[in-house]
């Protein structure tokens, strides 16, 4: 039984570090675009792609893989039970996803919820990791790629848990995790739903209007080239 101050110090912990919100970190460091102001607003690697280019939007992505994977291995560390060191990777999803830092808004918890992937199982990483980018390359469509990419990696989880590969204890990071990731998009499924996704184009700006919106609707930027 783990200690309750531990317990709880380290869920805390968890959603601390997923909340700092490293892209708007990384453009006040270095001068850069603050994501909010284009594109979905979000805090996230696409959106700091948008925003800065590719190299800044890079080292985000590799930051916001750090806070999901760091929490879980000073969980580890720590000496808490797998199912404490799977709630604090939660705990850093759910923070990447509504930051206490930036009054509970924030990005979609991807790649804070694949670097805590990472931790608990690189091989499951890897598997997983091509079908996000194969989708995304075949579609364009990021948030396709992030939620099939995610259902993918947690498929495959739980068929690590069946063959005696993982501990049943890791499915309360992977199911609680894939649930927050697919709940941050639900304006993304709305549109891919309504066909008026926009798809993958780092230099559009333009900020995205709300689901079911006549601009959005109208929106030639979801459409492929002609």
């Amino acid at each position: 039984m783990d200690d309750l101050p531990l317990t709880v110090g380290l869920i805390v912990m968890g959603y601390l570090v997923g909340s700092l919100p490293m892209g708007v970190i990384v453009a006040r460091l270095s001068g850069g675009t603050d994501p909010r102001t284009v594109g979905s607003g979000r805090t996230g690697g696409t959106n700091v792609l948008r925003a800065m280019g590719w190299g800044r939007a890079i080292v985000v992505g590799l930051l916001d893989l750090a806070k999901g994977a760091l929490p879980i291995l000073v969980a580890g560390a720590a000496g808490a039970s797998i199912e404490v060191q799977a709630l604090t990777g939660v705990a850093a999803v759910l923070g990447a996803w509504k930051s206490v830092f930036l009054h509970f808004h924030g990005g979609r918890g991807v790649a804070t919820g694949v670097g805590g992937m990472l931790a608990v199982s690189p091989l499951i990483f890897v598997l997983a990791a091509p079908a996000f980018f194969i989708i995304i390359a075949v579609t364009r469509y990021v948030s396709l790629g992030s939620l099939l990419g995610t259902a993918f990696g947690a498929g495959i989880a739980v068929i690590f848990v069946v063959a005696g590969w993982l501990e049943l204890a890791w499915l309360l990071y992977v199911v609680p995790g894939l649930a927050i990731i697919w709940i941050a998009h639900r304006d993304n499924i709305e549109r891919l739903l309504a066909g008026t996704e926009r798809r993958f184009d780092p230099t559009d700006r333009r900020p995205i209007p709300p689901p079911g919106s006549q601009v959005a609707a109208d929106d030639p930027g979801d459409q492929e080239p002609s």
